[in-house]
């Protein structure tokens, strides 16, 4: 990457250069007419002038000055955030165009327009101006596809981007909060989305409420009372789309933007977090300055974002309302999909047997109310995991060093074990899909989700953990014995060995810079006196796993000093 490099050493301790005159001390006042380089100073021109005029009044040049100059460090992973918030940037401005356009009515009509096919359809309004928007208005097909395929971009960066903070420990002190604000915002996206393809009824989106309204009766005790309510009687009735529609256009982006603008105060006030490598410390970052590298580095990428969209809306189509045509009761569409992040919840419901309970009076379909539960409760885990942590750990610092996932293996192997559930529950969401394409008996697949559920992510954390302890002996070999060059020489004695290059300083930092930990242990259960020590359950509990992340088994023991000057000694 080009352009100079800045450190930010915390605030008020940036290296920006004062305007005005040169030398003059910090805070000086510019005075009208004042010399400057030995010449009488031309007059300010009208840019400068309301610049003036705002700073008298707002206070912005302090404010500028301090946060200009921030130092962002750079890394490709990074960008995930970026694409994040220029996909959703996008979301709102298609949005705003498709409001101009769009009807949320459940009237019916019957339809006389351009597509000839559906004419004399009987529709609702809502499917009807979404034909219109598609055919009719200027532009309006390509800005709907833009639209959808900005929120499939939106969620898939907000998972992406929120796994890479997973894996690295970016969650940890002081940015638990900004986790949670991230979480909120990947739920949020999720109901958004659900909302939003829910509105034009045609034939899949009116699946997915069906889909939506079996899993709310599925509650125990209020789950119909709730569904009464949302739907405004029994389903479908006539009130569901009008109501979805504030929520989606105004209710829902609304707190989404607010998050937005927390999540980026917060990156600002705590610094951006780092990969480990010389220089970079808890207190410096280094990289490049907000103004002007960084700037317009992130303009060229939100414009390289909104191509992408943009081509990926007029040459992939995506959601072709016209072929599955407006909602009825009585149909379902062959191969009826969610967007891919619904497809958790969908292959758990999908995949689950049939139970039911009868007791009562009463039904309770625990085929579909199991499933409903554990896709938030699975959600809510991967909330709580920092706090988690932290209590295992004890650690109360603050972090801003990222840690590399080979250095904590049973995180990354957690991690590893979520995505491939979900992986595996999204083939169970899409079972006919695979069954017809692969030619395969959907009962087949079907069996395979339900045991592949709780083998596969075993396997996974399996698998993953012992990569990662093979990735950590690798790493304290290359410390030890240096690279690998491929080069073979014969010793004098008629030995063959592998010639060896040393590790660079810096390279010998970064792969030692980690801390290793030793577990939390209760301490003896019997004390000196031969009296039985009570010990909390929350302590035994928290020992236990306090040895499954930092135990031998789980961490390979960095080189020492004494180790390295011996192997390297003159001679050797």
């Amino acid at each position: 990457m080009g352009g100079a490099r800045a450190v930010d050493e915390g605030p008020g301790t940036g290296r920006e250069a004062l305007s005005g005159n040169p030398g003059a001390a910090p805070g000086t006042p510019r005075l009208p007419g004042s010399a400057s380089g030995g010449g009488r100073r031309a007059s300010p021109g009208r840019g400068e002038r309301l610049a003036d005029w705002f700073d008298g009044r707002l206070g912005l040049y302090p404010l500028a000055k301090a946060n200009m100059r921030k130092v962002f460090p750079e890394h490709g992973s990074f960008m995930l955030g970026e694409v994040c918030l220029y996909s959703f940037v996008v979301l709102l401005l298609t949005g705003v165009y498709l409001t101009l356009f769009f009807e949320p009515s459940a009237t019916e009509v019957v339809y006389d327009g351009t597509y000839a096919p559906l004419n004399g359809v009987i529709m609702t309004r809502a499917f009807e101006s979404t034909l219109d928007i598609s055919f009719d208005v200027r532009g309006g097909l390509l800005i709907r596809q833009i639209h959808h395929w900005s929120a499939v971009v939106f969620v898939a960066g907000m998972l992406v981007h929120m796994m890479r903070v997973f894996f690295t420990g970016a969650f940890r002190k002081p940015r638990e909060l900004n986790w949670m604000f991230g979480w909120t915002l990947l739920m949020l996206g999720l109901l958004t989305g659900l909302t939003g393809y829910s509105l034009p009824d045609d034939l899949l989106s009116g699946t997915g409420v069906r889909f939506a309204h079996g899993a709310i009766l599925s509650v125990p005790i209020v789950g119909t009372y709730v569904a009464f309510f949302l739907f405004g009687g029994e389903f479908p009735g006539h009130e569901i789309i009008p109501r979805l529609y504030p929520v989606h256009i105004l209710l829902l982006p609304g707190i989404m933007l607010g998050l937005v603008a927390a999540h980026l105060i917060l990156v600002f006030y705590h610094k951006h977090t780092q990969y480990p490598g010389p220089g970079h410390d808890r207190r410096t970052v280094v990289g490049m300055p907000l103004w002007p590298i960084y700037t317009a580095k992130a303009g060229g990428f939100f414009f390289l974002v909104f191509g992408v969209l943009t081509l990926l809306g007029g040459l992939a189509q995506i959601n072709p309302v016209w072929a599955f045509g407006p909602y009825r009761p009585d149909l379902v569409t062959t191969g009826a999909q969610p967007d891919w992040y619904l497809g958790f919840s969908e292959g758990l419901i999908r995949v689950m047997p049939g139970w039911e309970i009868n007791a009562f009076g009463h039904t309770l379909a625990l085929g579909v109310f199991i499933p409903f539960a554990l896709f938030p409760l699975i959600m809510t885990a991967i909330l709580l995991h920092p706090f988690v942590e932290s209590w295992v750990t004890g650690d109360r610092r603050e972090h801003h060093i990222l840690d590399r996932p080979r250095n904590a293996p049973v995180r990354t192997s957690l991690g590893v074990a979520w995505l491939s559930l979900y992986g595996v529950l999204l083939i169970g969401g899409g079972n006919d899909i695979v069954a017809t394409h692969l030619h395969l008996s959907i009962n087949t697949i079907t069996w395979f989700v339900r045991i592949a559920v709780f083998v596969v992510p075993v396997v996974a954390y399996m698998v993953t953990k012992r990569v990662c302890m093979g990735l950590q002996h690798r790493d304290r070999d290359k410390v030890l014995h240096g690279r690998e060059t491929g080069t073979i020489k014969r010793l004098p004695d008629g030995k063959y060995i592998e010639v060896h290059e040393p590790l660079s300083q810096a390279q010998l930092f970064t792969l030692t810079q980690h801390e290793q930990r030793e577990p939390y242990e209760v301490g003896p259960r019997v004390d000196a006196n031969g009296v039985r020590r009570r010990v909390k359950l929350s302590h035994r509990l928290r020992a236990r796993l306090s040895r499954s992340l930092y135990g031998p088994d789980n961490q390979v023991e960095k080189p020492t000093p004494e180790e390295y000057r011996e192997l390297t000694r003159e001679g050797h």
